[in-house]
């Protein structure tokens, strides 16, 4: 059966036709026969988008390491499963087989036990870019655990904020981590989180930089003697196909993260099949996704999607520009990369250096580029193109997000023609549409509108922990009856889609999507702000940077006070953490808003990315002067 790995055009065409005239048939089909299950499912879907809630392959056994590792054993044991590339260029790299990861997967599980994590259980892992993060999310799927990553770049009251909506029985980190010249202290942010989360029982950390940390008697343990004592042999616990295998936060546009849950079968069958076709991948290709785990990035294709294959994938632990800007087609030379899947923020901050840290490399192994995060703009495409994939290697421009849990529309290299910037058709079982402000579908081609699917596909987040009502409200009301993505795209001529952005109050930042609320509400704890209000301006890098507009308790302070502008940026630095500061802080009189009292965000918007051509009636505004007012202040 040729539906798993798609070959041609023609194919293409077919196998989505089926897929969308026979759904269930479909994955039913895949389900079948690329997975192993301890029991066959009693019915592959039933779902109620207005509910809303979706079930799939229910009643089917299975535990998802038994199918990204133990499956693989047998025929492949010696391949290596995990490339880990260190930090330091100098040091070696580690190739972990998948016999290897066999046992270090199961000696983690066996010390959660120990430690009395059973399954249903929360753990949160809060660890770099190391091998031990991957074997942590594995070893939590193992015993029926639910994992909860968070990137260990967020501050300590992001990581508090999400430990305890999840109500997290423990936290597994390191002692510190390297990043470029670097080091990060992650024990000490730990230690400032959990004074807030009293439901932690216990702190596993994992040894890397070396620091000397305090140790809480009776929480907190180093993990490496605990697994040297720990048996290299761990029954899996035997999942529901709908039982949670994680909980991944996504910024809202208003209030708390939302902590999007994931279910076993759907998502492994999906990661696995996206993979596969989007990446072309082929036996002893070797794989390399730049993402970190602690992003659905990384959960999909650094861990899932290439496991479930038998793939070999690298994990990177550094960044691009350390020691230089060559890293990345460094370690693309010496591991002979195949596969290469980044962000555009890293393609455009690259393609700002000079031409010879690609040329003094050779990337001839390279069949596929991807592009991740954001939509890439054409600039970054071509550069790409031509640089890196030396216009052999097709790009996959892949639209998705951490609700979607897989790549939902993207070419398929040598498969589907490309045009720059546009993510082109949608991949087979997904069902995309254009809807209208009135909430009318649009037919036809060349139209523009907000992206919506019309039906469900396995690997779609199920809820938000703890709050379905919010999960129903976010994605299931604007439209009625359709997945609401919160993005405009257009679609052309020929049916290929383009993503035009957020719809909402989210801006991609460097390729991570940042709730522009939390941020607010985090300036607005500090004593001499009034109001303040955030919006995206285009960057040559960043894609998009952030732009505040900060109204003061008292005018006029702000013009005279830089400082105000660096206590600004460290409120947002502990809130959420580095990645959210504002690149522009204007102080203003007032903030332009409808007579209802909502902030005219739009206005903003086009004043930040200095478009004043066309900012509409402001007459209608309760305060249509401060608008002029903001414009002469721009920064």
């Amino acid at each position: 059966m040729s539906n798993y790995h798609i070959k041609n055009l023609e194919e293409y065409f077919k196998i989505h036709r089926k897929s969308v005239r026979e759904p269930e048939l479909f994955w039913e089909e895949i389900a079948e026969e690329h997975f192993v299950w301890r029991k066959r499912w009693d019915n592959v879907l039933s779902w109620d988008f207005n509910t809303p809630e979706v079930k799939w392959f229910e009643g089917a056994k299975l535990n998802i390491t038994e199918n990204c590792i133990d499956r693989h054993i047998r025929t492949k044991g010696d391949k290596t499963a995990i490339l880990f590339e260190p930090n330091d260029p100098n040091s070696p790299a580690e190739h972990i087989t998948y016999n290897r990861l066999y046992e270090r997967v199961n000696q983690f599980a066996n010390v959660l036990k120990s430690k009395g994590i059973k399954k249903g259980d929360r753990v949160c892992v809060y660890l770099p870019m190391i091998p031990e993060l991957a074997i942590a999310v594995l070893a939590c799927a193992r015993i029926g655990a639910i994992h909860s990553v968070v990137f260990a770049g967020f501050s300590s009251s992001a990581l508090a904020t999400r430990i305890k909506d999840s109500d997290c029985k423990m936290v597994i980190t390191s002692d510190g981590s390297y990043r470029g010249a670097k080091t990060i202290d992650l024990k000490s942010i730990v230690d400032d989180a959990l004074n807030d989360c009293p439901g932690v029982e216990s702190v596993l950390i994992v040894k890397r930089i070396n620091s000397s940390i305090d140790l809480k008697e009776g929480r907190d343990e180093w993990i490496e003697p605990l697994l040297e004592a720990a048996s290299k042999e761990c029954e899996p616990e035997i999942m529901d196909a709908e039982d949670p295998l994680f909980i991944l936060y996504t910024s809202g546009s208003t209030g708390t993260p939302k902590g999007m849950v994931h279910t076993t079968a759907g998502y492994m069958i999906y990661s696995a099949f996206t993979f596969k076709n989007v990446f072309q991948y082929r036996e002893n290709d070797v794989y390399w996704c730049t993402a970190d785990i602690g992003w659905i990035t990384g959960h999909s294709y650094i861990v899932y999607g290439p496991l479930a294959n038998g793939a070999t994938t690298v994990m990177f632990e550094g960044v691009p520009s350390y020691p230089d800007c060559g890293r990345f087609w460094e370690i693309v030379e010496k591991h002979k990369v195949n596969q290469f899947y980044t962000a555009p923020t890293a393609i455009r901050a690259l393609a700002k250096e000079k031409l010879s840290f690609i040329e003094n490399h050779d990337l001839s192994s390279l069949k596929v580029l991807g592009s991740v995060g954001e939509p890439i703009n054409e600039e970054a495409w071509h550069w790409y193109n031509d640089n890196v994939g030396k216009r052999k290697s097709p790009i996959v421009d892949t639209w998705w997000q951490t609700e979607t849990g897989g790549i939902m529309i993207s070419p398929i290299p040598y498969v589907t023609p490309t045009i720059p910037t546009y993510a082109s058709l949608p991949l087979p079982g997904i069902q995309p549409t254009l809807m209208d402000e009135n909430g009318d579908e649009i037919s036809g081609n060349q139209v523009d509108g907000r992206l919506c699917i019309k039906f469900p596909w396995p690997g779609m987040a199920r809820t938000i922990w703890g709050n379905h009502q919010r999960y129903k409200e976010t994605y299931f009301s604007a439209f009625p009856g359709k997945y609401f993505s919160g993005d405009g795209a257009l679609r052309d001529a020929v049916g290929y889609y383009r993503i035009t952005g957020r719809v909402d109050d989210v801006v991609i930042v460097s390729g991570h999507n940042l709730g522009t609320a939390p941020i607010e509400d985090a300036i607005n704890e500090h004593p001499a702000v009034a109001e303040s209000a955030i919006v995206g301006f285009p960057h040559d890098i960043k894609g998009n940077a952030l732009y505040g507009f900060v109204t003061l308790k008292e005018t006029g302070e702000g013009r005279k006070h830089e400082n105000l502008r660096q206590e600004i940026n460290q409120i947002i630095t502990e809130h959420i953490g580095p990645i959210a500061k504002l690149d522009k802080i204007q102080f203003t009189s007032g903030l332009p808003k409808t007579r209802s009292g909502k902030i005219m965000r739009r206005i903003l918007r086009k004043i930040a990315g200095n478009d004043m051509g066309n900012l509409g009636d402001t007459s209608t505004l309760l305060n249509p002067e401060v608008v002029q007012d903001i414009i002469d202040n721009r920064i």
